[in-house]
């Protein structure tokens, strides 16, 4: 069941067992709209950046995790909570859009190697 609302989870675990804490985040729920982690060591939060990064749609670093502010921090869930195409960002748009690169050359080609190559 997903819960809307804010919720607040404290697990303590000894410190030794923090790799497998971060399994349990990652494979105990198919949720994942918000997440958030608070440590001081920088590995630790790359460590947990790097582990959890499929298991929240926005995920916070030592900041509060509510209140996405619409038309300045995209927001969307991840698995399946929301849409994960991230409302207010730029991403949002390309859901409806089949993006194309068009490259134009307004000089005549008078040789088929590139000017780098000779």
């Amino acid at each position: 069941q997903e819960i809307f609302g804010p919720v607040l989870t404290v697990y303590v675990y000894p410190e030794k067992q923090y790799q497998e804490v971060l399994e349990l985040i990652d494979t105990t729920t198919p949720y994942g709209l918000t997440g958030a982690v608070f440590a001081q060591e920088k590995s630790v939060i790359e460590e947990a950046r790097r582990r959890l990064r499929n298991a929240a749609g926005n995920f916070y670093i030592n900041d509060k995790s509510t209140g996405a502010v619409v038309a300045q921090q995209p927001f969307g869930g991840s698995r399946i909570s929301g849409t994960n195409d991230k409302p207010g960002g730029p991403h949002y748009i390309l859901r409806w859009t089949s993006p194309q690169a068009i490259k134009e050359t307004h000089v005549p080609l008078s040789d088929w190697r590139y000017a780098y190559m000779q």
